[in-house]
């Protein structure tokens, strides 16, 4: 069985080829994006096994999707639905600053996930579960299922991670989106949010006052992403900031915080220690921004090392 088990919803892309608005682009090149495929091929490439479950349209961008997945070498179980289509994606180029995204996942066949595939898994030898704020976004039935995916994870001791990665446009309302995201991250091991999600989902502005929240609520480690700056680590008993590396010129800011969570997960695999598992995932999404994709700047291990060893940062303590 994998090493560490992802539920989410995969989806064609289209990137622009020039800069401009989308509706002025004439041609596009197909990649794959997903917050929890951009980890799990962050994973996989590191060395790590994974299994990946979602639901694909009969289609063929559902086709492309698990080609895409089997290249990598990753494990998928995968249903394919053939009353409701893969979702897709268009996203803009930008010389710099954010892209622009444009997606089609309405009723897609992701969002008809449900507790069934949770409990149809098979989670023995699964050392890691990791979970975004995402997937229990997509629909009533993917929520469910990520509760269930929490539970099945206690019951086998699994710790999880929990990347809040917001997308208020998929809610109700934001006053539902907080109370349900905080009452899912309270019952997981690690948290990994932005700055500006910390703040929308505790109400606290600094890093410190964010990782507080959480660790009051349960949570074990708290590291909160802040973007150029680095990032802000705090456990029970000991908090640090970790500055940002080696970043030359930022392409793509999409995918770097799936970099990071990469990092994070890895690291605490392989038994590094909390400092060294931060310093890689800041490495790891340091190289994700330099490179305009979601996900192809994930880095095998030797050209993660080769490139921790050539750049420079630095950790102070928290307090």
């Amino acid at each position: 069985m994998a090493e560490i088990v992802l539920f989410g919803e995969p989806m064609a892309m289209f990137v622009a080829d020039s800069v401009g608005p989308l509706d002025k682009v004439n041609k596009f090149t197909r990649s794959l994006a997903g917050s929890e495929v951009n980890v799990a091929i962050g994973l996989r490439r590191l060395g790590h096994s994974v299994l990946y479950v979602s639901r694909l349209g009969n289609d063929p961008f559902g086709k492309y999707i698990e080609n895409c997945l089997q290249n990598e070498g990753i494990e998928i179980r995968c249903t394919y639905d053939a009353e409701h289509a893969t979702g897709f994606q268009l996203k803009s180029k930008v010389n710099s600053g954010d892209p622009e995204v444009y997606y089609f996942r309405s009723n897609s066949a992701a969002t008809y996930l449900t507790g069934r595939d949770v409990d149809s898994t098979d989670f023995s030898g699964t050392r890691f579960l990791h979970l975004t704020g995402i997937f229990p976004a997509l629909s009533q039935s993917c929520r469910n299922a990520a509760y269930r995916l929490i539970e099945r994870a206690h019951e086998n001791a699994i710790p999880i991670s929990f990347d809040p990665n917001l997308r208020p446009g998929l809610w109700k309302s934001s006053k539902v989106m907080v109370s349900i995201l905080n009452d899912m991250i309270s019952r997981c091991d690690f948290v990994l949010p932005g700055i500006e999600e910390g703040e929308i989902l505790t109400g606290c502005k600094d890093p410190k006052g964010i990782a507080e929240y959480y660790l009051s609520r349960g949570v074990k480690m708290v590291t909160v992403k802040l973007g150029s700056h680095g990032s802000y680590t705090q456990t029970k008993d000991k908090s640090f900031f970790q500055s940002c590396v080696g970043v030359n010129k930022i392409v793509d800011t999409v995918g770097a915080g799936d970099g990071f969570a990469v990092g994070i997960i890895s690291g605490i695999l392989e038994g590094l220690d909390l400092y060294q598992a931060v310093k890689r995932g800041n490495a790891i999404g340091a190289l994700q921004l330099m490179v305009r994709g979601d996900n192809e700047g994930l880095p095998t291990k030797e050209k993660l090392e080769d490139f921790m060893r050539s750049s420079h940062d630095e950790t102070t303590a928290g307090d």
